[in-house]
């Protein structure tokens, strides 16, 4: 292993550290430095939490900000927070209006989650909740709430917080989170391993030349594990399971996330782009809207992922929103 390091043990906390002395415009509640919040909370407005493991920046945490989530609770490198955590969060951002939660189809955080839900109820907080799933290769067709959340949750994260933004009701903020969710799909691929810090080795070993189709974010098994072609047919590979589930036909719009998991350059991931635009010409599909860089990370694994949002004139207007948070910046066409 060889990563700038003090003791492996303060990994998450350190670098809190210097998010909250970087970014003033973020703060952290109850003590508690896993406990992040906005610290420019809006009266009256939707409040919106995500939560997770670290090891995934700018995922959770590094959306939260102005036109999008409004705090997070955050956990060692791949583990879920506490339940305590994530009400506490709930607690600072409840503006009158109720907490919205969007998080990934992981076990524990499902069930923190729920507990965190149950503890904000006893104190009158309305909670609703939205559970990204869009990783196609981790559940077959009919089953899909089985599949995990990776990349693909920015763009709920974008829709429904645009939503809040724009003054929405709990009730339609979750009903936009929902659709987004629904339409959205990713496919990723690894090269490499990642390292979490306080294990010191690679979380699983693959060839020099080989690439495994549809490993999790964590280093779950994909579905497939082969020698690494072409880039074009990566792509290919990868958007034939999308395509295979989303009818995208000619004049449809969509928004694309090219996303890098951490090891992986920008120079590389525009050549992926590259081919996902050409294959959206192919079929007609006008591309709306694009982001080509790290979104979801997984330390420093080297691989990529595309996710696919299939945009209506609603979804098309609330992820052009703008939107500034330590982490993301977009202002509006």
């Amino acid at each position: 292993m060889k990563k700038f390091l003090n003791d492996p043990a303060n990994f998450v906390d350190e670098m809190l550290d210097g998010i909250y002395r970087a970014h003033p415009s973020v703060t952290y509640v109850a003590d508690d430095k896993r406990c992040l919040v906005t610290s420019r909370p809006k009266t009256g407005k939707v409040g919106i939490a995500t939560g997770g493991g670290s090891g995934h920046l700018p995922t959770f945490l590094g959306y939260v900000g102005d036109g999008m989530l409004d705090g997070a609770a955050v956990g060692g490198v791949f583990q879920s927070p506490s339940s305590e955590q994530m009400y506490q969060v709930t607690k600072a951002i409840d503006q009158g209006a109720g907490v919205l939660y969007i998080y990934g189809n992981y076990t524990g955080d499902i069930i923190n989650f729920d507990m965190a839900a149950e503890l904000a109820d006893l104190d009158g907080i309305q909670v609703k909740q939205c559970v990204g799933n869009d990783d196609v290769a981790s559940s077959k067709v009919g089953e899909e709430h089985k599949r995990r959340g990776v990349a693909g949750i920015y763009f709920l994260y974008k829709a429904a917080g645009a939503a809040a933004a724009e003054g929405l009701s709990l009730d339609e903020v979750h009903r936009i989170a929902e659709k987004a969710r629904l339409r959205t799909r990713t496919m990723g691929v690894a090269l490499s391993s990642c390292v979490v810090p306080e294990i010191g080795h690679a979380t699983f070993s693959i060839g020099e030349d080989e690439m495994e189709i549809g490993m999790g974010i964590h280093g779950e098994p994909g579905i497939s594990r082969k020698r690494l072609p072409s880039a074009d047919a990566v792509i290919d590979e990868m958007l034939d399971r999308i395509f295979a589930e989303q009818d995208y036909k000619a004049n449809d719009e969509v928004a694309i996330l090219v996303n890098g998991l951490g090891g992986t350059p920008l120079e590389e991931l525009y050549i992926l782009f590259r081919r996902v635009a050409q294959l959206m010409d192919g079929r007609g599909v006008k591309v709306k809207h694009v982001w080509v860089g790290e979104f979801a990370t997984a330390m420093e694994m080297a691989g990529a992922s595309v996710s696919i949002l299939h945009l209506d004139a609603e979804l098309d207007r609330l992820v052009g929103a703008p939107a500034n948070t330590p982490f993301f910046k977009h202002i509006s066409a």
